[in-house]
């Protein structure tokens, strides 16, 4: 230990801080991605948000409608505007490659390294979930539904697709 400069626990408690928490923002490749589909088109990377303007506007870019069932648990609904996919139709016309945003994050890690085989920062990061045996989970598997092993193997590939600092041993 002396010789180690940072140590990092990975627990298996789980990585999503809220409902709209997935594989793929709690791993930051989202923001590549985003960027990358904003970039291709012309777009605000701002438009593939699920907070933002790039949000389906009836359920405020959660996919379902909420019904509180006051003596009963609350009841979540399929967005009937969206269809669950969480964006408004302006959204979901944009594509790189031929694929929407939802389409990526519904591509499972094995699918989206082949995807973006040819996209380095996307690839580092996705290569990692699929090192850790990851490959079958979808880029936009909420966070907050991981087992306790599979969110201990997203926490362990977000830290090891960091740029080295020189202070901690892989």
């Amino acid at each position: 230990l002396d010789h180690d400069k940072k140590i990092i626990k990975v627990g298996k408690d789980n990585v999503g801080i809220n409902s709209r928490s997935n594989v793929a923002t709690y791993t930051n490749v989202f923001d590549i991605i985003r960027t990358l589909f904003a970039k291709e088109n012309g777009v605000d990377s701002g438009l593939f948000s699920f907070n933002s303007k790039g949000a389906c506007e009836n359920c405020g870019g959660n996919g379902y409608i909420k019904m509180d069932m006051h003596f009963l648990g609350d009841v979540k609904q399929e967005c009937d505007v969206c269809h669950g996919k969480r964006y408004n139709q302006e959204t979901l016309q944009v594509k790189y490659k031929g694929k929407t945003i939802v389409d990526v994050l519904d591509m499972t890690v094995e699918e989206a390294l082949e995807f973006f085989k040819n996209v380095p920062r996307i690839k580092q990061k996705i290569q990692t979930l699929y090192d850790v045996g990851l490959g079958y989970i979808k880029l936009g598997h909420p966070s907050t539904t991981l087992s306790g092993g599979e969110a201990q193997r997203v926490k362990l590939a977000t830290e090891l697709s960091k740029k080295a600092t020189g202070k901690t041993n892989r």
